[in-house]
């Protein structure tokens, strides 16, 4: 079978500046990281070459899926690209089979572009190796919510009683 690419772009209006740290910075992360009715309970993020990272978000039943990777290139205010991988709590890598889906490989890659709209910020995620199918219909889903809440936890820190 084979493997399919997610690539989604969204126009956010907000600066490059402010779309990265809603990107990067974990406590950003945790309003807006996992599908609509999940929660990011856990974010951890050595943003730099060689880092890593690892990610819960937490289903409405309270269970937890955890994600690591490693960061192959990081340039500022332009590009990340990382490894993806299901892990345990402690970043081990998991067979996605333990999160009762099949069929994926045990390392994807994911790649977000950061690029300058005038005073808006174009984001395209790029997110190989998935397998076709209900996997990866199911991702594009999730990725389609989580960039739904980026986009709401975006306008939130436009408001000047939050500050995030």
């Amino acid at each position: 079978m084979a493997n399919k690419t997610i690539t989604l772009t969204r126009v956010f209006d907000a600066p490059k500046d402010v779309v990265w740290k809603t990107w990067t910075d974990p406590e950003r992360m945790k309003i807006w990281w996992g599908p609509k009715n999940f929660t990011a309970p856990v974010i951890k993020n050595d943003l730099r070459i060689g880092g890593k990272y690892l990610n819960a978000m937490k289903d409405p039943d309270g269970k937890m899926y955890w994600s690591t990777g490693t960061y192959k290139d990081v340039r500022y205010l332009e590009k990340i690209v990382a490894s993806d991988s299901f892990s345990d709590e402690k970043g081990n890598i998991v067979p996605a089979s333990q999160y009762g889906m099949e069929g994926m490989r045990d390392e994807l890659e994911i790649t977000v572009l950061f690029e300058d709209q005038g005073d808006k910020t174009k984001l395209t995620l790029v997110h190989k190796d998935f397998p076709e199918g209900e996997m990866y219909d199911m991702c594009v889903q999730g990725w389609n919510e989580s960039l739904d809440k980026f986009e709401a936890a975006l306008k939130a820190s436009k408001k000047p009683e939050l500050e995030l």
